[in-house]
């Protein structure tokens, strides 16, 4: 079958499944399945060509019934980019999103403006490992340390570094990963008064804010969602405060939030004594993360 007809066939399922982008996330899952790049699938469409064997194709409906379920695309394909890293993520691990990336960004231009040299970073809530890994990658000879709650979470951030590490050899001795709780003033606490700079995403959807789209609801896990209070503030308030005692007087904080939170945080961090405060915009232009001086 011509690739042009698998991929109208496919879109025709996804659209009726409720998926935003039909054509998009079957021309990703044929690359996936197929085993070559998305630039392959286009070529193939624009000339009319088949595109793999007819075990590919099979692997291919495997995985196009996983996505009609409303599976994320990233736990059928198995890896998603971040900046410069391709990360590998699966059920048990959240997502990174696009809009993390600018939070990265704000760490990383304020570290270029002071002309930092081996940066001491620190990443809660590491996840993935998504933040700290593109920093301990994109700037030579930063330490970072990266806290996880869940066993099961940092065998994924694990995998990462693992996979990082082969690309950027240089990290491995430069990332350390803490399976504890990081809003406990007892995690890292060897570390206090000597960070540079906390870039943080820590879990913030209000819990009375279940997300309508099934992906978030039903797959990411709860641990890395909810914010632990009807407005989502508590585990960033408490974050906050383990920010304050990691920073150097004059380190930074850099912490995404969800669209409501931003005033009350900007607040709350100036209140346990960081010198300023401001929000930070995403792609869209919509508040996004907290930048605290402290």
């Amino acid at each position: 079958m011509a690739a042009a007809d698998v991929i109208r066939d496919a879109a025709v399922q996804l659209r009726e499944a409720g998926i935003e982008t039909p054509e998009h996330d079957a021309k990703l899952l044929l690359a996936e399945a197929a085993g070559v790049e998305l630039r392959d699938v286009d070529k193939a469409l624009l000339m009319g060509e088949e595109l793999g064997t007819a075990e590919r194709f099979a692997r291919f409906q495997s995985m196009l019934a996983r996505r009609a379920k409303r599976e994320p695309l990233q736990y059928i394909t198995g890896h998603t980019p971040f900046r410069y890293l391709d990360l590998q993520v699966g059920p048990g691990v959240f997502i990174p999103r696009p809009e993390t990336e600018t939070v990265v960004q704000a760490g990383l231009d304020w570290l270029t403006q002071h002309g930092m040299i081996h940066p001491r970073m620190v990443d809660l809530c590491a996840g993935s490992g998504a933040i700290g890994l593109s920093v301990v990658s994109e700037v030579p000879g930063s330490q970072v340390w990266a806290v996880e709650l869940s066993p099961n979470t940092a065998e994924w951030t694990r995998r990462n570094l693992s996979e990082t590490a082969k690309k950027y050899p240089s990290i491995a001795s430069n990332y350390h990963l803490e399976i504890a709780d990081a809003t406990s003033f007892a995690t890292l606490a060897q570390l206090d008064g000597t960070i540079d700079i906390v870039i943080t995403n820590p879990p913030y959807v209000p819990q009375t804010d279940i997300p309508e789209q099934p992906e978030v609801r039903d797959w990411d896990p709860e641990l890395a969602l909810y914010g632990g209070s009807a407005d989502g503030m508590l585990i960033p308030e408490r974050i906050i405060e383990r920010a304050y005692r990691l920073l150097k007087p004059g380190g930074v904080l850099v912490m995404e939030h969800d669209l409501t939170q931003g005033e009350r945080l900007v607040a709350y961090a100036k209140a346990i004594g960081f010198t300023a405060a401001h929000t930070g915009k995403d792609w869209t232009g919509r508040d996004r993360y907290l930048f605290a001086v402290s």
